[in-house]
């Protein structure tokens, strides 16, 4: 059996806020992430390997055990689902928030509302239970665009400090969710690699 650990790291912010909570675990690439274009890195213990994916596929990679571990946002295991893996813990980083947002005062109050996501399950559960019918279109980026140009009625999207919204003529209308990133842990593994795994776990979640 294999006793090393393959933490998945998700790319952009959530990534540049993990590695201080990683350091302050005793974890450390061996290189700078910031200049190489690797994205399976070694680290100063040689049981305990970074690979650094996109946020949408490091539950893949963690449900299907390449990855033992992973650290991704709570949007991304709402809208995939959580099979395969425990949610283990809530490392409070990078903080967004879920929100509908649109042009003031030109969002439609009866009929079926044209909503832009890429969230489309979440926003599908959400709308449901307000027992408002819509149509999704599934937008991968510049949601903002979407009312704008009369593609959607509202978005769903992250928000952090809403400058984009603002720049963008569009305001928030609901929060949906609060967000933040979450250590995830394949279910084999943690069986497989207790001696492993919860050490490390517990190192982490005492650096939050």
């Amino acid at each position: 059996m294999k006793n090393n650990i393959v933490l998945a790291l998700t790319k952009g912010r959530i990534l540049k806020e993990s590695l201080p909570l990683l350091a302050n675990a005793g974890v450390e690439p061996a290189e700078p992430i910031d200049t190489t274009r690797k994205l399976l890195l070694e680290t100063n213990h040689e049981d305990i390997k970074l690979a650094i994916l996109r946020g949408v596929d490091v539950p893949t990679y963690v449900k299907y055990g390449v990855a033992d571990l992973g650290i991704v946002g709570k949007d991304i295991l709402l809208e995939y689902g959580s099979d395969g893996f425990y949610e283990a813990v809530d490392l409070g980083i990078a903080c967004c928030r879920l929100v509908t947002a649109g042009i003031p005062n030109m969002v439609p109050d009866v009929g079926t509302l044209r909503v832009a996501t890429k969230f489309v399950n979440i926003t599908r559960d959400y709308f449901g239970r307000k027992g408002r019918q819509i149509d999704i279109v599934k937008l991968y980026g510049a949601l903002e665009l979407a009312p704008l140009m009369d593609l959607s009625d509202v978005i769903v999207d992250l928000v952090d400090t809403g400058n984009t919204l603002r720049a963008n003529g569009l305001i928030p209308f609901e929060e949906i969710l609060e967000i933040s990133s979450r250590l995830i842990v394949n279910k084999t593994s943690i069986r497989q690699k207790t001696p492993f795994l919860l050490p490390f776990i517990d190192s982490l979640e005492k650096s939050v």
